[in-house]
């Protein structure tokens, strides 16, 4: 068997929230990890869905891009972009 070769390995303490709540059209399962890495930016998990994002504010002023990240419609991806405006 050869060696493993890792990029990294290092472990963080991370705040997590969790956080469910219903929009106009569908209802949202979040799980938001903030940690020292990434840049200040947050992982942004849709447990439903099982898709995440690192997101930052430049992020969600991406035209497109959580619709893209999480395969929302855009009704739904103005509804948790309203959302994460408050938190990150």
């Amino acid at each position: 068997m050869t060696e493993r070769f890792y990029l990294y390995d290092d472990t963080e303490e991370t705040k997590t929230r969790y956080v469910s709540f219903m929009g106009e059209n569908q209802r949202f399962d979040l799980a938001i990890m903030q940690t020292g890495r990434y840049y200040g930016k947050s992982i942004v998990l849709d447990i439903q869905g099982s898709r995440y994002a690192i997101i930052g504010q430049d992020d969600l002023d991406e035209e497109g891009y959580l619709e893209f990240a999480y395969n929302l419609s855009e009704e739904g991806a103005t509804e948790l972009r309203s959302f994460l405006r408050q938190l990150i």
